[in-house]
């Protein structure tokens, strides 16, 4: 959003040009940017498929105990939170559930049940 003082600004200072002039230019400048998105697009993918994800740890910068880390607890030391019970879910179901005490993940014996991996038997 541009501010009020910035308009006057830039009011003050340029001519007008024509409406037409305008339009075009501002047609070129979309499909740059649309290029432009698309080839960043195809950079990301294209490092995801070659490993790249998580760049931090592939240029060094990041431990291998920081990457192994759980997002949750990760997150929780980030923010100074030294006990946090923690929920993982994948789509609409509970996946996993753990406990952060003193700054751990401690987990309990007691597994959640998934639909995809249990068995029946007979």
């Amino acid at each position: 959003m541009i501010h009020k003082w910035w308009h006057r600004f830039v009011r003050k200072r340029t001519k007008p040009i024509p409406e037409d002039t305008a339009i075009l230019w501002k047609r070129r400048l979309s499909i740059a940017y649309g290029l432009l998105a698309w080839n960043a697009f195809g950079l990301v993918v294209y490092n995801v498929y070659k490993g790249k994800a998580d760049w931090a740890h592939y240029y060094g910068l990041k431990s291998d105990e920081e990457h192994s880390t759980p997002p949750g607890e990760a997150w929780a030391k980030t923010l100074g939170i030294k006990n946090a019970k923690v929920y993982r879910i994948s789509g609409l179901k509970k996946v996993d559930e753990y406990d952060i005490i003193d700054g751990e993940g401690v987990r309990t014996n007691k597994e959640v049940a998934s639909h995809d991996n249990e068995t029946l038997t007979e």
